[in-house]
């Protein structure tokens, strides 16, 4: 991805609805996918192409990105000191076997959910901490993006331990903020995803489900 800044577009304030102590981002619904603003990054050749459904644990977003990088984001603001954990459901159906994703021509995930924080006038000045579902790396693995110091890809799951099923991970994203950025942040700012293969020109397929903020 050129710039994962530029994904950071003109989305709608969006505060959450809160489910119990849980915070949910996205309803993913056919109503909220039209209503949500899809932006493709710059340079790539397509649009990822989301599309909704249902299983037995409700809704779902499916992408496919073939050759293709353009995300999904709205702008929140989500109380870190109450609600620090970050939870996602997902699984990858075709991964991207065999790039180097630390690298700018590998530097492709098929399913990643980052966080923003505001830290200047411009998006440019911002920083994310970008959690991704790994086709190459460990879980646990870090590193800055190639493309800017000011995100950090963080795997938090890899298909090398779990290939095409469903995963549910979780990660405190204020400590990530410190331990990252040496930020203490109270409040984040805005949450995207996206699944992109612009770099490398394969296909990707990946879904995701169930991302919501917690206490614990």
């Amino acid at each position: 991805m050129k710039n994962i800044f530029k994904i950071l577009f003109l989305i709608t304030l969006f505060s959450g609805p809160v489910v119990g102590e849980n915070i949910y981002i996205f309803d993913f619904t056919e109503q909220e996918l039209s209503e949500l603003d899809v932006r493709k990054v710059r340079g790539a050749d397509n649009n990822t192409v989301y599309t909704v459904g249902s299983n037995e644990s409700g809704n779902y977003l499916k992408a496919v990105a073939n050759n293709a990088a353009s995300g999904l984001g709205k702008e929140i603001k989500i109380d870190l000191n109450k609600t620090p954990f970050i939870n996602i459901t997902w699984k990858i159906e075709k991964d991207l076997s065999g790039i180097k994703e630390n690298t700018k021509k590998g530097h492709d995930f098929a399913a990643r959910v980052f966080v923003i924080k505001k830290t200047g006038a411009t998006p440019l000045s911002n920083r994310a901490i970008n959690y991704v579902f790994s086709s190459n790396n460990e879980i646990g693995f870090n590193s800055p993006s190639p493309y800017t110091k000011k995100s950090i890809d963080n795997v938090l799951a890899s298909t090398k331990k779990n290939p095409d099923e469903w995963v549910t991970v979780k990660a405190n994203v204020k400590e990530d903020f410190k331990k990252f950025h040496d930020l203490d942040v109270n409040e984040l700012d805005g949450l995207a995803i996206m699944s992109d293969t612009d770099n490398s020109k394969m296909k990707a397929i990946a879904y995701y489900q169930n991302i919501y903020f917690s206490e614990n």
